[in-house]
């Protein structure tokens, strides 16, 4: 695994969780229980906090970054994503909350102050604004992201099953080491 302290901080692993040896986290990082980092996918907690919950997938070639505190925002921006997420390939997160049960599509950019609130879909190539606040139940497409609809009962179901399902192929790469 391609873990890297960097100042005082050292990523931490929960039990289960797991970085792809061409992924990379560095710093202040906190990988939940089952969850995985993909290849070539990159969790840099440098000059902020990133914490990811249970069965989160942040799949290849993502890049999840945090904004600093300064002078021109005092707080600066972590990121917070939940529990059974799904980040799919070539996504960036950059200081964003994302909530539980949320599944963010191939190659979107979600920016500083970005929240998505629990079960959303976000499409594939999504850009979602600095602080624009996604609400809960939706599917959200476009530059920027829009709601197009709320979710069918099926795709609220969706949500935990690829998250799970991404759980099983983690111990599959972990039963070859």
């Amino acid at each position: 695994m391609n873990i890297e302290t960097f100042a005082q901080y050292t990523p931490q692993l929960a039990t289960g969780a797991w970085v792809h040896s061409r992924g990379l986290i560095i710093g202040q990082v906190s990988l939940g229980a089952q969850s995985s980092v993909w290849p070539g996918a990159v969790v840099r907690g440098d000059m902020h906090s990133i914490t990811v919950g249970e069965r989160t997938s942040i799949q290849d070639n993502s890049v999840v970054h945090v904004t600093h505190p300064s002078a021109f925002n005092p707080q600066g921006f972590a990121v917070s994503i939940g529990s059974d997420v799904t980040i799919g390939h070539q996504v960036t997160v950059h200081g964003a909350t994302i909530g539980d049960r949320v599944l963010v599509g191939m190659q979107t950019i979600i920016m500083d102050g970005a929240t998505i609130e629990n079960e959303v879909i976000v499409g594939a190539g999504s850009l979602v604004p600095q602080g624009k606040v996604l609400k809960s139940g939706y599917l959200y497409l476009g530059r920027p992201a829009v709601a197009v609809r709320p979710l069918t009962e099926e795709e609220r179901e969706f949500l935990p099953y690829v998250a799970a399902n991404y759980v099983v192929l983690k111990d599959k790469y972990l039963q070859q080491v």
